[in-house]
């Protein structure tokens, strides 16, 4: 399994806090579990108990106060989850009722949008959340307080959507394959927001697939930007060479 290499200057900073980095031009990262864990206040796997589920941002590395996040209601976060199913249900019956002939079509397109939006996923994360000036700031504070309701509301999501997944899709094809394929997508983007919150604040065990998820965005939330971006899938973050792994201490289960 191959892991994000460390640069010499990256090694020395974390050296500090974390004696298996080695400055070695192509040695992946490899961290032992004991080592994740000893962050204090959190146990890596599941999230210590928070009465300021929504508190204000922590203050930069500089001193300064971070930007504003847009931080929402319980009732305006947890629209995603009501309306995603409504609107993917609505997208697969409009790609059957447009010619029930070729539902094979309409299905294969409903498998190609799943998996594109792990893709989708990757690339948002890696090159977006972590570096896109104004969208960062707004991620850093997730990464502070990994429990806030930090996110954009539903309706602006799904006119992400209709304007860069629809619209272009339906241009070069047909309404089935472009219902079809939105439809994928959004219950891609579903799966998205129901894992990601549920490592943050459910009680995950360490086995099965959600603790496999847990564990990989535990490493990344450590090591901030340097890899595992992909949160339902670890596929994209092998194929680009930006996968973390821990490994056990000998003697430890």
């Amino acid at each position: 399994m191959r892991g994000v290499p460390l640069k010499a200057k990256e090694c020395a900073t974390r050296s500090r806090q974390l004696q298996t980095c080695q400055p070695e031009p192509n040695l992946p990262v490899r961290i032992t579990l004991a080592m994740l864990l000893h962050r204090p206040g959190n146990d890596g796997m599941n999230p210590p108990e928070s009465p300021a589920t929504n508190r204000a941002p922590l203050p930069s590395d500089g001193g300064a106060a971070s930007a504003p996040a847009t931080r929402l209601s319980r009732s305006v976060f947890f629209a995603d989850f009501y309306a995603y199913p409504a609107a993917a249900a609505a997208f697969i019956a409009l790609a059957f009722a447009n010619d029930v002939h070729r539902w094979m079509v309409s299905v294969l397109a409903v498998v190609t949008g799943v998996a594109c939006w792990t893709l989708v996923e990757y690339l948002l994360h890696r090159y977006v959340l972590h570096h896109v000036k104004w969208v960062k700031e707004q991620h850093d504070v997730h990464h502070h307080d990994p429990q806030a309701l930090v996110g954009t509301p539903v309706w602006f999501s799904l006119l992400v959507f209709l304007t860069f997944v629809t619209a272009p899709v339906l241009l070069v094809s047909t309404v089935e394959i472009a219902a079809g394929f939105t439809a994928g997508m959004m219950l891609g983007y579903l799966g998205y927001v129901t894992a990601h919150y549920g490592i943050h604040h459910w009680q995950i065990k360490s086995s099965g697939y959600l603790g496999r998820l847990k564990r990989r965005h535990a490493l990344h939330h450590r090591f901030d930007d340097l890899g595992n971006f992909g949160v339902t899938s670890g596929l994209w973050d092998h194929l680009f060479r930006t996968n973390i792994t821990a490994r056990r201490e000998p003697g430890r289960t």
